[in-house]
């Protein structure tokens, strides 16, 4: 598996959310799999880290990490 350093479980879930939404609405999975469920192929490509999808943090004194 995997894992994107620094993820709050917050920010992996929101991130695996986003992509569900994109795959029901019609974007192309990246990767070839039997599976119905966004849900479920959004995990998997999140586990495979392959998702186009950052997250960017507001930090103290404006910043972005």
């Amino acid at each position: 598996m995997f894992e994107y350093p620094g993820l709050t479980r917050f920010e992996k879930t929101r991130i695996i959310a986003a992509r569900a939404l994109q795959i029901s609405m019609g974007a192309p999975v990246l990767f070839k799999t039997d599976l119905e469920s966004p849900k479920e192929i959004s995990k998997l490509e999140f586990e495979k880290g392959i998702l186009p999808i950052t997250a960017k943090r507001r930090m103290p004194g404006k910043t972005a990490e």
